[in-house]
């Protein structure tokens, strides 16, 4: 069977198609957006019309191949920090191109990033390190928002920054994890302020291996000590003893409490 005039009226389709995204205006390319050949998409970005609002929605789209380095290649087109979030998130990307655009990112755009579904591990990852090392010199709105906002990685860095109101605020975000916790709890980091806001914590003051880090803390105040140790098995004080970190009135309340002689 002959299938050549079928073929040229598919080429001759296409060849207007590609004439018409190369011409359209604001409105017809995002409906020409639409079309899922890449052929098309390259044609669009040729387009001195295309702009951030038609890219973003072209980003939307699956299976664009060549087309994403063609935007990134793009100067013009990139230098909207919606596009760049847009081409880091994106599955495709090649991650090399993703790397490279996480360090164009503004901060809070970097924790956009490690939220959108479907981000891989290795990119959210990256975001996340971009951030924290970041940390020391933001001023300190933004690491309020950041202890608001943050992930458990973020969190984590946040709490050896040493600010009361910072470590406030972390402490009630649902991403901070126990362990993260029981490791400043047992740092040089820890002052008797912050112990004591640990302390007094509802969603904290109740979980067992946080109290102990507390009690072994050699800042923690003596009041946490006259709260926490009562129910405290016998074998647990005498290991608070033999602790070569407590201090001399820390362990004296511990002797008192404790119902059996320590080895």
């Amino acid at each position: 069977m002959n299938t050549t005039p079928v073929n040229n009226h598919l080429d001759t389709e296409l060849a207007n198609i590609l004439i018409n995204a190369l011409t359209a205006d604001k409105d017809e390319i995002f409906s020409l957006i639409q079309d899922q050949r890449e052929e098309v998409a390259l044609a669009l970005l040729r387009n001195p019309q295309i702009d951030q609002q038609h890219i973003l929605s072209m980003l939307k789209r699956r299976n664009l191949g060549s087309v994403i380095p063609a935007i990134y290649a793009n100067k013009h087109l990139v230098e909207s920090n919606a596009v760049k979030l847009a081409l880091a998130a994106h599955p495709e990307t090649p991650q090399h191109l993703a790397q490279g655009i996480i360090s164009l990112l503004y901060i809070f755009d970097l924790l956009k990033l490690c939220f959108i579904s479907g981000v891989s591990a290795d990119i959210r990852i990256a975001a996340e390190r971009k951030i924290i090392q970041q940390i020391p010199t933001q001023p300190l709105g933004n690491k309020l928002a950041l202890a608001r906002r943050g992930t458990s990685a973020i969190l984590e860095a946040l709490l050896h920054e040493g600010y009361q109101n910072v470590l406030e605020i972390c402490l009630d975000n649902p991403h901070l994890k126990e362990g993260a916790l029981h490791k400043f709890l047992s740092s040089s980091h820890a002052t008797a302020e912050a112990v004591s806001m640990i302390a007094r914590n509802s969603r904290w003051k109740s979980r067992p291996n946080i109290r102990l880090a507390i009690l072994k803390n050699p800042r923690t105040p003596l009041i946490w000590y006259t709260m926490f140790m009562p129910g405290l098995p016998s074998s647990v004080i005498c290991d608070l003893l033999a602790s070569p970190r407590l201090t001399l009135a820390q362990k004296e309340l511990l002797r008192k409490a404790s119902r059996t002689v320590c080895k």
